[in-house]
């Protein structure tokens, strides 16, 4: 069991990503069991709190056990963690007390990079800003490629409200440009593993971009192949964030996660 109290107006999400590393990860499965409480209340579903609201978790051992990262490497500006896919980089960054400088969605795996000072997280934001950081993802996909390779452009909208992202292949008002980089390493039946290397970096950019030409990413609940993600049992999207490579203070670094998706079996 574990007990916070909240100090400004969120929802129970939001408060459980930036306080509670394990609760995050659990937070779906705790709300089905009614294993959350706010102010002595039992509450099954995404709540608003306000200041002061008092949240109890209760989590098992086994839970708290869970890991949630691996480091990878570690010097005095930098931190860098192989993350496994359920855990929120804010919870993450608020459990190692560190500053997060780029972003994985809760599901997506592998390299995600900190700062241990605002001067090495300034310095790093610049770097990501200028897309001097050489970004590669592996994943596992449904096989639908009209080509091996392409270096794909197109347009993407952020819906704030819905957390959605829509992809367009001509401009449109609103519309961001993206620039999407695949190659499919290995074809197994229906699904092919494929190396994307992202040029930009918006939200959801991958999942989305490679929905919106066939090729869905295998478990994606949100813009995946609902009966493909069934007949392979996958909840999560099998997206690893693989490699990252940039040069900070005359030093280069690379580095890479030990977290890449193999094929699944047919369930």
């Amino acid at each position: 069991m574990k007990k916070f109290t909240a100090t400004t107006s969120c929802t129970l999400r939001d408060f459980t990503d930036a306080t509670y590393l394990q609760g995050s990860f659990y937070l779906s499965v705790l709300l089905r069991a009614g294993d959350v409480r706010v102010n002595g209340v039992k509450v099954k579903k995404n709540v608003p709190l306000k200041a002061g609201d008092e949240v109890t978790y209760y989590t098992t051992p086994k839970m708290e056990k869970k890991p949630s990262h691996r480091a990878i490497y570690a010097d005095q500006r930098i931190f860098v963690a192989d993350k496994l896919s359920g855990v929120s980089t804010e919870a993450l960054a608020c459990e190692l007390g560190l500053i997060p400088v780029h972003r994985l969605d809760r599901n997506t795996c592998g390299v995600l990079l900190f700062a241990r000072d605002e001067d090495a997280a300034q310095a790093l934001k610049a770097l990501f800003k200028g897309r001097e950081v050489q970004k590669q993802y592996i994943c596992i996909c449904k096989n639908n490629f009209a080509r091996p390779a392409a270096d794909m452009t197109a347009y993407l909208f952020k819906d704030e409200k819905n957390s959605l992202v829509d992809i367009s292949d001509v401009p449109k008002k609103g519309y961001v440009p993206i620039r999407t980089q695949y190659e499919v390493e290995e074809v197994k039946g229906c699904l092919a593993r494929v190396k994307v290397t992202l040029h930009t970096g918006k939200t959801h950019q991958i999942r989305a971009h490679m929905a919106h030409i066939g090729c869905p990413v295998l478990g994606d609940e949100k813009y995946g192949d609902e009966a493909l993600n069934a007949r392979y049992g996958v909840k999560r999207q099998l997206l690893c964030s693989f490699r990252l490579a940039f040069s900070l203070g005359g030093k280069d670094y690379a580095f890479q996660s030990a977290l890449a998706p193999q094929f699944p079996e047919e369930k």
